[in-house]
């Protein structure tokens, strides 16, 4: 699972009673995955700086799904029908894949494998068996990939149809300083018009009231530039058209449970999707989609403002 001096470990969490994995890398870059979820908390660069936005008030109790880090949606994204919000993968336990199928080639062998199968309980609800796989790599220059694997087992020759997206909270400084480019020209559809159809009109998207869209057809690569800490991160998929961008702002933070009325101002939530078409699969039909993230220093030099601090702050032992 690991080379040279990276390493992986599966350890519990002593404040949450959750087992995780660790992934870190030997220049010090480092990544923490739930199995609760299958989800991704803690991204960390050789400078011990969270990449990803955990709110404080984040719950990580069974049944509610942990408000950050990278969120896997399926078999659907949004509140359709009779299933939960953005599905229910994101809240049920996942297992570490001890035999996974060979993966397309990385340039990391610090990674986990880990799966997840329906449950006699989610079968009442959706119908359909399937085996979800799901590998996280972490690259030497702490690159983090995401390769997400769905296949089709219903033994009785039915076809499904699912929607996906991984949910990617950004931790940002200031969200009235961040734009995302590569979405330009873009049709849209807009949740906070009941999924009206749009089109992107500015050279840039930026953040001035609450966000709520799927970008449709877009690019394979798009870029979240965060002026204040000079950074950028670079968003890469393959097998995922569509982009989901979310910021609640003031008003709606103030209605949300598990956040933090102010720490709106600090993350941004952008992720690979397939939403517009759902994805269709025989019994026996394989579908893979991928993510993968870096951050470079931005080209764009800018005052840096004194901002308090939101957010996360720290390790997983501060919870």
């Amino acid at each position: 699972m690991a080379g040279g001096m990276a390493f992986v470990e599966l350890v519990k969490d002593g404040a949450t009673g959750l087992e995780k994995l660790v992934l870190r890398e030997a220049h010090g870059c480092s990544v923490e995955v739930y199995l609760y979820g299958g989800q991704v908390i803690f991204w960390e660069n050789e400078y011990r700086e969270q990449l990803l936005f955990v709110s404080r008030k984040a719950s990580f109790k069974p049944p509610k799904a942990i408000r950050g880090g990278i969120q896997i949606c399926f078999p659907q994204f949004g509140n359709h029908g009779v299933l939960e919000q953005h599905g229910f993968a994101r809240n049920r336990l996942w297992s570490v894949d001890e035999t996974p199928p060979p993966f397309p080639a990385t340039t990391s062998n610090c990674h986990i494998d880990l799966i997840f199968k329906q449950s006699p309980e989610d079968l009442k609800i959706w119908p359909h068996s399937f085996e979800f796989r799901l590998r996280v790599a972490l690259s030497p220059t702490g690159d983090l990939m995401l390769t997400s694997r769905i296949k089709n087992t219903n033994a009785d020759g039915k076809p499904f149809k699912f929607g996906f997206s991984y949910n990617t909270y950004f931790s940002v400084s200031d969200i009235s300083e961040v734009r995302v480019e590569g979405l330009e020209t873009l049709d849209y559809l807009d949740n906070l018009q009941r999924g009206e159809r749009c089109t992107e009109q500015g050279d840039a998207v930026v953040f001035e009231t609450e966000a709520d869209k799927v970008y449709l057809s877009a690019p394979p690569k798009i870029v979240i530039i965060d002026h204040d800490k000079k950074r950028t991160f670079e968003l890469r998929k393959e097998g995922l058209p569509d982009v989901v961008v979310w910021n609640p702002w003031d008003r709606k933070a103030k209605t949300i449970l598990d956040f933090g009325e102010e720490e709106y101002k600090c993350m941004l939530c952008v992720g690979a999707a397939y939403v517009e078409k759902p994805i269709t699969l025989r019994p026996g039909e394989e579908w893979q989609g991928r993510q993968e993230i870096s951050v470079v220093p931005s080209t764009f030099s800018f005052l840096l403002h004194s901002k308090a601090s939101c957010g996360f702050p720290g390790a997983a032992s501060e919870f």
